[in-house]
């Protein structure tokens, strides 16, 4: 027994005492962890921590993105997985479009935020940093106003199944009033033709959040007998607040926040 249990704590001393693969305590696994999740630093992966806690609401009111994150932001909007993170997203907004029964009267409509959920100002804001540097409002609006934002291809995609099915579509932005003729030749430009409408944040909203406009407007839709079967946005803003839909679908966007 005795010489048993020295060769059990011989081999187990040289295992915890071997290579850099072997230095993991109680591990389950003779793989070696590659996301941090055994406790060495991995490049980016606070950045990942970060996103994560943006997407789900548990970051909030900040300004810009971590100057240390810029990289990994940037990789992450011009990569795969910001499109396939989409593609999840819009993919069960389709399953749940094709399961409902219209009434067929032309009140059924879904709620679409504009800014990174229908047109993507990747262009713009690849040039400023993804959102390390502080929101420039002027520079901003010249973007806008050359009406170059293209559509965000899933987005699209969901935009001509609704109407398909039946549905109207409203648009919901934050863009204020002086924009609404360059947003609306952009939408048509980039594949939305039509609408049942487009609502711009007016100077009655002066000093409000978008969370507070965006509800009041809903609640006029809904007063004006309208039943929006569907909202989508990129910032919880869109997505909170009342009168907010029968479903809600969040598409990601770590680059700005609006409260």
């Amino acid at each position: 027994m005795a010489l048993w249990l020295f060769l059990f704590l011989a081999t187990t001393l040289t295992v915890s005492q071997g290579s850099d693969q072997d230095t993991i305590p109680h591990k389950i696994h003779f793989l070696r962890p590659q996301s941090g999740a055994g406790g060495d630093r991995v490049p980016g992966l606070s950045c990942l921590s970060w996103r994560l806690g943006v997407e789900t609401n548990n970051v909030v009111g900040w300004i810009t993105v971590p100057g240390e994150c810029e990289d990994y932001v940037g990789h992450y909007m011009l990569g795969h997985q910001y499109r396939k993170d989409s593609r999840v997203v819009v993919n069960q907004a389709l399953l749940y479009a094709q399961s409902l029964n219209l009434a067929g009267d032309g009140k059924d409509i879904w709620v679409f935020d504009i800014d990174e959920t229908t047109l993507s100002n990747l262009p713009y804001l690849a040039q400023h940093g993804f959102g390390v540097e502080p929101y420039n409002p002027t520079l901003f609006k010249k973007w806008v106003m050359e009406g170059k934002a293209p559509a965000l291809p899933e987005s699209l995609v969901l935009y001509k199944k609704l109407l398909s099915i039946g549905t109207k579509v409203v648009f919901l932005t934050g863009r204020p009033e002086d924009q609404r003729t360059a947003t609306a030749n952009n939408l048509r430009k980039a594949g939305y033709h039509t609408w049942e409408k487009l609502i711009l944040k007016g100077s009655s909203y002066s000093g409000k959040t978008a969370l507070v406009y965006k509800s009041s407007e809903r609640k006029k839709l809904e007063k004006s007998g309208y039943r929006i079967i569907g909202n989508m946005g990129d910032q919880w803003s869109d997505l909170l607040g009342t009168n907010v839909g029968n479903r809600t679908f969040k598409l990601p966007d770590p680059m700005y926040y609006i409260s």
